[in-house]
């Protein structure tokens, strides 16, 4: 889905982030309603921002933006000409022209749409999102930042709905965690928002301290430390030094500042020494603050386990027994990391459990049914050894005594640099005490379906293939009424387009009809 953020920012916003001026008086405050990345999302009144993409050039399309109604438009150099040809009054604030007051013709009428010509559009929405968060929020305004390798976005959804019991809050829509997904996420606040919940993601050191510049977070959480983006930061060790940039930018403990950590992690524990925040510790050991145990697969009703918390000065331990509707009993950490913003925040058990009841759908990962009367699980949002692992635990644990098999189909996951082949391997002896069927797809998924054999899975219960409409063509022939099929693994080799063909859709419910 392409992300559309309804904004309260208008012309008076853009000029004063762009030009560093204050906006001439012949200038309208005129409300820029929405703000999109595609072309085709404009309506009247939007913001558009070209972007020099990887696969496409948002420049190209900025005539068509303004043909459909945008009020403004952000670009480089590049997107000149388009601009012109539409009529749109340029603004010129690349940095040879910084130093000389932004003016608009005297013929100037409001509804003409105006262009900001700027040297880089990532730098640009920076500068934006900034403005908004720093001059057009409500003072009180409480700033959440989540990061870490694995479980970012379920952790932002769910504390999110948790703070919504009680205040407006604000989160990233999907993964609009980067270094442009995260300020056009900050155009949408308002005034009238009292929380916001952002996700930051990163590929190399200083990004996350860019992006804690950018939103000013009060409270960060941090979810643990894996080798996801090892190929980009080269060891382990950077990729935690990189993660820790959030609890370091966050305030004083006497500011408000407050650092939530995953004590299960060895690589985020050392992060309590980095911040003047308070510390706030959760996990699955009685040391943390907020703990949990007797831990039970629901199956596709969620999991049970009871909270232990400790309150601050205070001898007394409440201990209450849940069941959230998150999928594997890895999702106790999420509901751990939820319940610790609520209660750092002040808020009642009551409100807490409510929020962890309310998430909306399962996160990311969805079971939905398959062809030929099996259930597919989707995980294919994204892959590393630990989440992949978590997927095998979790079709471990939905509804052991079912009749059909248990099937994964895994592909490569990528960009893990030296630790390629061994998380590879260590997703191979997992899947090895899991399931029935294995069916590899790409050239590291080899390493898959090699170390499973070595861990004792048959060799005919273990399929290689190279291409994923290989791997598509055995499953539509293969799975069978019952079988419960994971697909994990990078969209790079396809994994999103098996899942496309192995579901069940309204239209091919409607095309099986006789």
């Amino acid at each position: 889905m392409r992300p559309v953020i309804a904004t309260e920012i208008t012309q008076h916003t853009l000029w004063q982030a762009l030009t560093g001026q204050m906006p001439p008086l012949v200038l309208p405050p005129t409300p820029i309603s929405h703000a999109v990345l595609d072309n085709r999302d404009v309506t009247p009144g939007a913001l558009f921002v070209a972007f020099a993409g990887r696969h496409t050039d948002g420049h190209y399309f900025i005539d068509d933006a303004l043909r459909r109604g945008a009020q403004a438009v952000i670009c480089e150099e590049l997107g000149r000409a388009k601009a012109q040809e539409q009529d749109a009054v340029l603004i010129d604030c690349t940095a040879s022209r910084w130093e000389r007051i932004a003016t608009l013709p005297t013929t100037y009428r409001p509804e003409t749409p105006l262009a900001y010509i700027v040297d880089n559009s990532t730098l640009a929405l920076q500068n934006v999102g900034a403005f908004q968060r720093l001059h057009r929020c409500a003072p009180q305004l409480r700033v959440v930042g989540v990061t870490g390798s694995v479980g970012k976005t379920s952790t932002k959804e769910v504390a999110a709905t948790i703070l919504q019991q009680r205040y407006r809050t604000l989160n990233n829509q999907g993964s609009l965690n980067s270094e442009q997904g995260l300020p056009f996420t900050l155009l949408g606040l308002s005034r009238e928002h009292e929380c916001a919940v952002l996700e930051m993601g990163m590929y190399a050191l200083g990004e996350i301290r860019t992006l804690c510049t950018l939103a000013r977070p009060h409270i960060g959480i941090i979810t643990n430390v894996g080798p996801s983006h090892l190929e980009r930061l080269g060891t382990i060790e950077r990729i935690a030094q990189a993660k820790a940039e959030l609890v370091e930018a966050l305030p004083a403990a006497d500011d408000g500042g407050v650092a939530i950590l995953n004590w299960d992690d060895e690589r985020v524990r050392p992060m309590a020494a980095l911040t003047k925040a308070r510390i706030f510790r959760y996990g699955l050991t009685p040391e943390a603050d907020l703990w949990a145990d007797e831990i039970e697969g629901a199956g596709l009703e969620g999991i049970r386990f009871r909270f232990h918390y400790r309150q601050p000065h205070s001898m007394h331990e409440d201990s209450i027994y849940v069941r959230v509707p998150l999928l594997g009993r890895h999702s106790v950490h999420t509901a751990l990391r939820g319940a610790a913003l609520g209660l750092v925040e002040g808020f009642s058990w009551e409100e807490i459990i409510t929020g962890l009841q309310q998430v909306p759908g399962q996160i990311r990962l969805v079971v939905v049914p398959g062809i030929n009367g099996s259930t597919v699980i989707d995980d294919t949002y994204n892959a590393s050894p630990a989440s992949t692992i978590a997927a095998l635990n979790l079709l471990a644990d939905l509804e052991p005594n079912r009749q059909g098999r248990r099937v994964a189909v895994l592909g490569d996951m990528l960009e893990l640099g030296q630790f390629t082949d061994e998380g590879h391997k260590l997703v191979g002896r997992r899947a090895a005490d899991v399931v029935h069927l294995l069916i590899t797809v790409g050239e590291l998924g080899r390493a898959i379906a090699e170390e499973a054999a070595s861990a004792g899975l048959p060799l005919e219960a273990i399929l290689r293939f190279q291409h994923h409409d290989e791997a598509i063509a055995h499953l539509q022939h293969e799975i069978a009424a019952d079988d419960l099929v994971l697909v994990k693994g990078s969209r790079a080799v396809g994994m999103d387009i098996i899942i496309a063909e192995i579901i069940v859709t309204t239209e091919s419910k409607i095309e099986s009809k006789p």
